[in-house]
C-alpha cells in the first residue's frame, strides 16, 4: 500500500507526508490516533520515550516511516523521572498521596518504584523534528511545560492530541484549564474528546472492578484544531495536513470537508473536490 491509493490523499496531493510527533509513545492503553494512517503510509512518525524497555520495544516493532529517540521533552535541563507501579503513571512529577486514596486503585498505581534523573529537552531544539503536522502528547502532567517551550515548532502544527487533567494526580500538575489557556494563546481551539476517564469516589467501589466509573471526571484525551474560523491564517499545505488528520484520525468529516472548501476556494485543490470527497465518503460508509 501507497500513500497514492488513499482517494483523500490523491485529492489533495499533499508536498509531503504527513508529520507526526509523538511525545509519549509508548502504547499503553489504546493504540495512537494516527495508525490508520500509518497503516496506509500516509505519515512519518518521530516518537520519544524516555523509559529504555519501551524505546527498545517500539524500535524493534517499528515501520521504515517510524523513528523513536529516547528523549524526555519537557522544559529543558535535568530532571527526575518517577518511575511508577502502573507504567502509565510514570511521571516527572510526584504523585499527590491524598488525591490518589480518592480513587480506587490509584495509591497502588501511582507508588514509585525508583527515581531516575534524566536530561529534558525542549520540542523547539529537538533538531530531529523537521516538520510537525500533528502532536500527540501523553507525558502525565509535563504536557504545559512542553506547549510552552515549543511554541516556535507548534507554529506550523494544526492538531494536537494531549492528555488533560481535571483532577490533579500529581503534586503541582496544571489541569485542563491551565492546558486550555496556553493552546488557545497558541492559535488552537477544542475540537473533539476521543477518550473521557470517570473514576468512583472511594469509600464507594466495586470489589471485582476497580476501574469502574460513575461521574467524577478524572483525565481526558482532547483534540486541538488550529482554528478553522480564522483559515485564511493556514496555507495551503497546513489546510491539506488538518484534512487528512481530520478524516483518518478522527473520522471528522465535517471538518474536513470545511479545509476542502478552502482549498478548492483557493485553487489548491480541484474545484469539484469537496463533490468528490463526499462521494468517496459516503462510498465508503455504504460499504
Amino acid at each position: 500500500m501507497n500513500a497514492q491509493s488513499d482517494p483523500l490523499f490523491n485529492l489533495l496531493r499533499p508536498e509531503r507526508l504527513t508529520a507526526v510527533v509523538d511525545i509519549g509513545a509508548n502504547p499503553i492503553d489504546s493504540a495512537p490516533p494516527y495508525k490508520q494512517m500509518l497503516a496506509k503510509r500516509l505519515c512519518r512518525v518521530v516518537g520519544f520515550e524516555p523509559q529504555q524497555d519501551a524505546w527498545e520495544k517500539l524500535n524493534r516493532d517499528k515501520g521504515d516511516l517510524e523513528t523513536y529517540l529516547p528523549y524526555a521533552v519537557g522544559g529543558g535541563g535535568t530532571e527526575t523521572l518517577k518511575v511508577c507501579q502502573a507504567p502509565g503513571m510514570s511521571s516527572l512529577f510526584n504523585p499527590e498521596p491524598k488525591t490518589l486514596g480518592c480513587f480506587p486503585g490509584f495509591s497502588e498505581f501511582g507508588r514509585v518504584l525508583k527515581e531516575i534523573p534524566v536530561e529534558t529537552r525542549t520540542l523547539d531544539s529537538i533538531s530531529e523534528i523537521t516538520h510537525l503536522d500533528h502532536l500527540k502528547i501523553d507525558v502525565q502532567g509535563g504536557e504545559l511545560a512542553v506547549f510552552r517551550n515549543g511554541a516556535a515548532r507548534l507554529a506550523r502544527a494544526t492538531s494536537i492530541q494531549t492528555e488533560v487533567s481535571f483532577v490533579p494526580l500529581y503534586t503541582g500538575q496544571p489541569v485542563f484549564g491551565d492546558i486550555d489557556l496556553e493552546l488557545r494563546s497558541q492559535g488552537f481551539i477544542p475540537h473533539m474528546f476521543p477518550a473521557l476517564n470517570k473514576r468512583m469516589i472511594l469509600p464507594l467501589h466495586f470489589s471485582d472492578n476497580i476501574y469502574a466509573g460513575m461521574n467524577q471526571l478524572l483525565e481526558a484525551d482532547i483534540v486541538y484544531v488550529r482554528d478553522f474560523r480564522h483559515a485564511g491564517k493556514m496555507d495551503a499545505e497546513q489546510l491539506k495536513h488538518l484534512a487528512l488528520v481530520a478524516h483518518h484520525c478522527y473520522q471528522s468529516y465535517d471538518l474536513a470537508t470545511n479545509c476542502i472548501t478552502h482549498l478548492a476556494a483557493r485553487g489548491a485543490c480541484p474545484p469539484d473536490a469537496v463533490g468528490r470527497y463526499l462521494a468517496d465518503l459516503k462510498g465508503a460508509i455504504a460499504a
